[in-house]
């Protein structure tokens, strides 16, 4: 049965930049998209590439290995070498305690 976890302050996540959380063995990205948070898994689905360093812009992150872009709202994915989406995470924010589903 899947819970939700704290895993971060939404005030020390910046915006248009991926932060790096690992919760009870999962490797998961967090996002800040104009006050939004936003989860997926950090592993890129083409070569499990470390999305917490990739680029965020207008609503994607490219990873930083060979280039797939993925939605960060859906985990889409929007740009090839990557051939399946990556996994999105439930986040619920309560006051400044931002929890993911795990």
């Amino acid at each position: 049965m899947a819970r939700f976890v704290r895993v971060a302050r939404k005030s020390r996540l910046p915006e248009n930049k991926g932060t790096y959380v690992e919760v009870e063995g999962h490797r998961i990205t967090l996002f800040n998209l104009g006050g939004e948070i936003y989860a997926l898994d950090n592993a890129c689905t083409h070569m499990g590439g470390p999305l917490s360093q990739g680029l965020v812009k207008e609503g994607e992150v490219e990873c930083p290995w060979h280039g797939s872009r993925f939605d960060i709202r859906t985990g889409e994915v929007r740009t090839f070498p990557a051939g399946e989406d990556v996994a999105s995470r439930e986040v619920r924010v309560t006051g400044d305690d931002v929890e993911v589903e795990v």
